[in-house]
């Protein structure tokens, strides 16, 4: 009976390790590469992640630590849409970058608070939103109008 007991709570461990372990795998990050035109014709190149499910768009870059100063995390979406945001786990502060179908910069939220909850809007309808590490924004003088180019963005 004990031995029973033991190989049910073994098979038990091991089926919720393996669970946890493919939902993970589920969201895993595609890396891909995208560039920023600014209106002063200066182009600016990124090696960011793609965020393109449901489960990839609600973690993002929750939890990390730390992201190197040419990466960043590209939200996908299928529809434009009101898209509303927040820093709940999120320890970095953030440049977000809203953008319309064309990867025009429409609205831009510049160091967000880590932690915070409170909740960033596009202000308007969005096809993605590029996250960088705060400062990016300022430091390469990016505005709203300028263009992201991505395989995603027409």
């Amino acid at each position: 009976m004990l031995k029973r007991s033991v190989l049910t709570l073994f098979q038990s461990i091991v089926l919720s390790l393996f669970l946890i372990f493919s939902v993970q795998a589920q969201q895993a990050f595609e890396k891909d590469d995208l560039v920023i035109f600014s209106a002063d014709g200066s182009a600016h190149r990124f090696e960011i992640e793609l965020a393109v499910s449901p489960g990839q768009r609600a973690r993002g870059l929750m939890y990390r630590r730390e992201m190197t100063s040419d990466a960043g995390m590209l939200f996908i979406y299928e529809e434009p849409q009101n898209v509303m945001m927040w820093m709940k786990n999120t320890y970095i502060s953030l440049d977000m970058l809203f953008l319309d179908g064309t990867g025009r910069i429409v609205h831009i939220e510049e160091k967000t608070t880590p932690l915070s909850t409170r909740t960033l809007s596009s202000e308007g309808q969005v096809s993605a939103v590029l996250e960088l590490n705060a400062g990016t924004v300022s430091r390469l003088q990016i505005k709203k109008g300028d263009i992201v180019h991505h395989r995603f963005l027409k």
